[in-house]
């Protein structure tokens, strides 16, 4: 964790005299002021939240029930983005990538008042990147944020999660977590909180927003991260990628279902099970990627139970352990992240108890799932693009590392 600092009120001190009249006078001039820093090791503020702005946002669990989904049409705004995203960053500040594999950050974009030429740059940017963060968006309330969802595709409404208690907004996912919340950790293993978000619909959502409402201070914990699923691919061995683009895997609601059954609340939809490509191709950079979900995934279709289970527990262990294909985001009140989750899985952190942390997301369908022969490599386009060496995949030889 990083230290949580607070600076007290700091006055001048006078070190230096005049005399007038035989008199001693304080002189104006001070001395350097020194900081007084409050640190508790690990430690930081509770805020108090007793009279709380986005009550209406808490978590409800409603006992209603919706028909199957069907598919709808979809068009992805990104394929009208400016690859050089002109628009999008005319007002911007700043921006930066974490890695070259995935993550970006802008500043000085303000999500609720883009046009519709930045909305299809920012469709693009984040197709390309995986992830894109924007900080202090103040003005992205929900309507707002459902608006610029909506403009992207059919919003998704999840079966089982829970909805904002102000009623007529359950196409919006609340994440709520408080001092009374049961800590989930030891629940689950590691690898398994990886995810992309409900992989088992038939089109699974693409652009999804996530904004915190309230969350941990810095050094709170409470963090995010990304995993790029271009990446994944691009780990992987020609051989192993060819290989993988001729298999499907099988994604189940049943499992979030029966643990919502469990806790005696409602599935509003009734939970299905889905065949999508091992292997998708993304329909705006033409990059391929693995389709792969630690969280919904239970098995690899047309091969024997052991082979499935390998290629489960060797692609649960690319997302989880690869550091160079991660983004952490450790966020503050009123950030967004927008992210394509078709090409990301997320996982969350935790670890910041007795903090509350409370996020509203969006997401809209995508595009049924499709594997296209004729897609790209991320890694490989852009390596060509900028004159970069081609990635050493050769793991045969004596290992020296010294990092």
């Amino acid at each position: 964790m990083a230290p949580f600092m607070q600076e007290s009120s700091i006055y001048p001190t006078y070190a230096s005299t005049e005399k007038l009249n035989g008199t001693l006078l304080s002189s104006p001039s001070p001395i350097k002021k020194q900081n007084d820093l409050v640190y508790e090791p690990g430690r930081s503020n509770i805020e108090d939240h007793s009279d709380y702005e986005h009550d209406d946002l808490r978590p409800i669990f409603p006992n209603v029930h919706w028909e199957p989904l069907t598919e709808v049409p979809y068009h992805d705004r990104g394929l009208q983005g400016d690859p050089q995203f002109r628009n999008l960053l005319a007002d911007a500040t700043d921006i930066f990538d974490y890695n070259p594999k995935i993550g970006t950050e802008v500043h000085g974009v303000n999500l609720a008042k883009l046009t519709n030429a930045q909305k299809d740059e920012l469709a693009r940017l984040i197709a390309t990147r995986g992830v894109v963060f924007f900080r202090d968006q103040k003005d992205l309330d929900i309507d707002a944020q459902r608006q610029l969802g909506e403009y992207f595709g059919k919003l998704h409404k999840h079966a089982t999660t829970s909805v904002p208690r102000r009623g007529d907004i359950d196409d919006v996912h609340v994440v709520y977590t408080d001092e009374k919340s049961k800590e989930q950790r030891a629940t689950f293993a590691p690898t398994f909180l990886w995810h992309s978000d409900v992989t088992y619909e038939i089109q699974p959502p693409s652009y999804t927003s996530l904004k915190l409402l309230s969350g941990p201070p810095r050094g709170g914990g409470g963090d995010t991260l990304w995993s790029s699923q271009y990446a994944v691919y691009d780990l992987l061995s020609p051989g192993m990628q060819k290989y993988l683009e001729g298999l499907e895997a099988l994604h189940s609601a049943h499992i979030q279902a029966d643990g919502s059954n469990a806790l005696g609340r409602a599935v509003r939809r009734d939970p299905v099970v889905t065949k999508h490509p091992l292997v998708r191709t993304n329909p705006v950079t033409g990059w391929k990627s693995v389709f792969f979900n630690p969280g919904f995934v239970t098995a690899i279709v047309g091969v024997p139970k052991a082979e499935s289970n390998a290629i489960i527990n060797y692609l649960n262990e690319l997302i989880a352990t690869t550091q160079e294909i991660h983004v952490r985001f450790q966020w503050q009140k009123n950030d967004v992240a927008f992210w394509d989750n078709r090409v990301c899985n997320h996982s969350a952190s935790y670890g910041f108890a007795p903090h509350r942390r409370h996020a509203v997301r969006v997401a809209c369908h995508a595009e049924r799932p499709v594997f296209d022969p004729a897609g790209k490599s991320q890694e490989e386009e852009t390596n060509a693009r900028y004159g970069l060496p081609r990635v050493n995949k050769d793991g045969s030889g004596h290992p020296n590392y010294n990092d």
